[in-house]
Parts: C-alpha cells; sequence; structure tokens
C-alpha cells in the first residue's frame, strides 16, 4: 500500500516539474531557483520512472505466496 502512495506522489511530482518553471516550483523541491526559467526535464523523468518503478513494486509484492510443501 505505501509503495502505491509512493508511486502516485512520484507521478504527481513529475507533472508539477513538467508544469512549472524552476523559478515556480515550491521552495523546497531540488530545482528550484529563483533565476531560471527553463523546466526540468530530467527532474520528471526521474520522478515518473521511480513512480512505475514503485507501482512495479507494488505489483509484484501483492502476488500470490508460494505455499509450503
Amino acid at each position: 500500500m505505501l509503495s502505491v502512495v509512493v508511486g502516485i506522489l512520484l507521478l504527481v511530482l513529475a507533472v508539477v516539474y513538467v508544469a512549472l518553471p524552476a523559478q515556480g516550483l515550491p521552495h523546497f523541491l531540488p530545482g528550484y531557483d529563483p533565476t531560471l526559467t527553463r523546466h526540468h526535464v530530467t527532474h520528471a523523468a526521474a520522478a515518473f520512472f521511480l513512480g512505475l518503478g514503485a507501482f512495479a513494486y507494488a505489483w509484484f509484492s501483492s502476488g500470490q505466496r508460494p505455499s509450503a510443501v
């Protein structure tokens, strides 16, 4: 359950990095710079793929457990 929440937060973070320039980011996010007007595409890609990884982890960890023989 925790990995699903982390995955959702990372996907939202990826959208924030794509939607806002560096000067418009919240101050607590890495990449905030009041002098830059460009977008952090690499930060967005990293957050996106980490979010997908969190979803993959949640999917594989929620599978059936092998039965004890």
